[in-house]
């Protein structure tokens, strides 16, 4: 009897322990099919894998596909939320390899994420903040076709590594080497003929670039090794070139390639970073548009462009006019003769003028060669939306210092229609100096007033006195008076047609006047010769122009004793002549901001420039 009940009570355990495991088993393999593995289906949004499931928007719209035409860029706003009522594991994919001339990735972005990695991102349950993540992915289409990428998404328990499907692909960070997408574009009419470079040409191609606080345009790819050479678009100051067409040893060599606050190199972002410190600059003298010999090349960080390359950027060589002519008045590197270098204008397009003498006064248009392999983060290459650098592309700036930004970087200061400021320099250690973007406006009109009785400067003549004045009272918040360093240092020293300030630092001449003839004041004006004095945008005031809108504005720089050098329009293009103090000239204020100014948001670009505020 007692064998009979242990055999039975043998073959009960049995039953029940092999009930156990198999349970288990079965268990272990619904567990997984429930919760771990995921698989997309042909147009299909929302997948049921067990009870958890994901939701997929594009542009607030529930998709799994993007799709760009050929020959653009867009980008996509990607929302990707958890539905269940429990913590879930999620990540995201693109299905197939890219096509050629076709760009794809996310960007690092101020209220996006970045994309997961393969393994996944948790999201908490619906309902609960942080049940959803949002991405922006930006896709050119550099190619002929249209194309359309499918999504795929992962979702698996909260502690269980993803694995990516069979033919699937990760999202990288948007980064594509600029030479790469400037010559894959087809819309720049890319021009192959001269070996040594491969120029951009036409009327209004997309190749602009912001790179430390100013926009440059690409000119042309040097096939040896990608670099791409720049010029600005703008402007970066006005002044005369030199004594004689040497741009070797010229002033105007010296100021481009200047290290320190007063030159342009000085005030570039990390150049041994950004651009090829031994560039070649060919500016061998011609009186022709044809390419130049190389007899007389230069080595230099920075230069400006010979005039075959302004011809070269056309649509062809009979002197169509091309995106590089904006109504600027601007020096080459050319010389045309040993007492004129080439300039070019908007009338360089029919009539190439030739030569100008160097004594006379132009803008400036500094050139410089990128770096091989530098990529683009962000931007489609339009002026709304320039190409921003790897490295140059800072987006959270909230609490950042604003001296240690960079020359030509857009603030929102000021008031009304005028609240657009730029930074100049930083002048003195701490401080940075800014400027008015555009002259004073009232009510769309440009403010004007006469200098005083002096030539000199003050707070008592009478553009001192409406700039330390009526301007902080009646054009600033008291907020933006109280970032404001409440005297600082203004040069005086009075320079004579064909010299300026860079002139005389370069060749020790008059620099005992320049620098002695001080006044101190909360408010002033740019120096003739200075960064930033010169840079106004003209070509967006036209109608300005021919309503007779006066587009003058005062430096600070005395030219005699009873004139000033002011920034005046000659038929369209700008140039600085000597104006008589008791002449009615318009005025853009120029100030230092405290040390402890911080940025708040903004990315220092026109159409988001930084907001700032004094530190707490």
């Amino acid at each position: 009897m007692k064998k009979l009940l242990l055999e039975t009570s043998f073959s009960k355990i049995y039953m029940i322990v092999m009930i156990i495991i198999t349970l288990l088993i079965l268990g272990s393999y619904f567990s997984y099919a429930m919760f771990t593995v995921t698989k997309e289906k042909s147009n299909a949004i929302s997948i049921v894998t067990g009870n958890l499931t994901y939701k997929l928007e594009v542009d607030g719209k529930e998709s799994n596909t993007l799709s760009v035409p050929s020959n653009s860029s867009k980008e996509f706003i990607l929302t990707l939320s958890n539905p269940n009522n429990r913590i879930a594991r999620f990540n995201f994919y693109y299905m197939g390899r890219l096509p050629s001339n076709v760009y794809m990735g996310y960007l690092e972005k101020e209220g996006y994420n970045i994309t997961p990695e393969a393994k996944g991102v948790n999201l908490e349950k619906n309902g609960t903040s942080g049940s959803s993540n949002t991405y922006i992915i930006r896709i050119t289409n550099n190619s002929n076709s249209d194309i359309t990428i499918t999504l795929g998404v992962g979702v698996g328990l909260d502690y269980n590594d993803l694995e990516l499907q069979d033919n699937s692909y990760l999202f990288d960070k948007y980064a594509v080497e600029l030479s790469n997408i400037l010559l894959s574009d087809v819309d720049n009419n890319i021009n192959t003929t001269d070996s040594e470079q491969t120029f951009i040409t036409g009327e209004e191609p997309d190749n602009y670039i912001w790179y430390s606080g100013k926009l440059w345009r690409a000119v042309s790819i040097d096939p040896s090794d990608n670099s791409v050479k720049l010029v600005t678009q703008w402007n970066i100051s006005t002044m005369s070139y030199n004594t004689d067409s040497t741009f070797k040893g010229s002033y105007m060599e010296k100021w481009l390639n200047d290290t320190s606050v007063d030159g342009f190199l000085g005030n570039l972002r990390e150049p041994e970073k950004f651009i090829k410190m031994d560039s070649i600059w060919n500016a061998t003298m011609t009186t022709s548009t044809d390419k130049p010999a190389k007899t007389t090349l230069v080595t230099a960080p920075v230069g400006l462009l010979n005039v075959y390359e302004i011809v070269m950027s056309y649509t062809n060589t009979t002197y169509n006019r091309g995106y590089i002519q904006n109504s600027l008045d601007t020096w080459l590197i050319t010389p045309y003769n040993d007492n004129e270098v080439w300039t070019f204008s908007v009338d360089f397009s029919t009539n190439p003028s030739g030569g100008s003498n160097t004594t006379y006064v132009h803008s400036v248009r500094p050139s410089v060669n990128l770096k091989s392999g530098l990529k683009t983060v962000d931007g489609t290459g339009t002026e709304e939306d320039p190409y921003r650098l790897e490295g140059d592309n800072d987006t959270n700036l909230n609490g950042t210092l604003l001296n240690t930004r960079y020359s030509g970087e857009y603030i929102e200061f000021g008031t009304g229609e005028n609240n657009l400021y730029r930074i100049v320099s930083h002048e003195k250690e701490g401080l940075t100096k800014i400027v008015s973007a555009e002259p004073l406006k009232d009510s769309g009109i440009f403010k004007s007033t006469t200098f005083g009785n002096s030539a000199l400067y003050s707070k008592n003549n009478t553009i001192g006195t409406f700039l330390n004045g009526n301007y902080l009272n009646s054009y600033l918040t008291s907020d933006q008076v109280d970032m404001i360093e409440d005297d600082t240092t203004w040069y005086l020293g009075t320079v004579g047609d064909g010299r300026n300030y860079i002139y005389s630092k370069y060749t020790n001449t008059d620099m005992t006047t320049l620098t002695t003839n001080i006044i101190t004041a909360k408010v002033g004006l740019l120096r003739y010769g200075e960064l930033m004095a010169g840079q106004f945008n003209l070509a967006s005031n036209q109608e300005n122009i021919a309503t007779g809108l006066t587009t003058y504005y005062w430096t600070l720089t005395p030219a005699s004793n009873q004139s000033v050098w002011s920034m005046s329009t000659s038929g369209s293009a700008l140039v600085l002549n000597p104006s008589s103090i008791s002449r009615n000239v318009g005025i853009r204020p120029s100030l230092n901001l405290k040390q402890s100014v911080v940025i708040v948001s903004g990315t220092g670009q026109k159409n988001n420039p930084f907001t700032i505020d004094l530190a707490s």
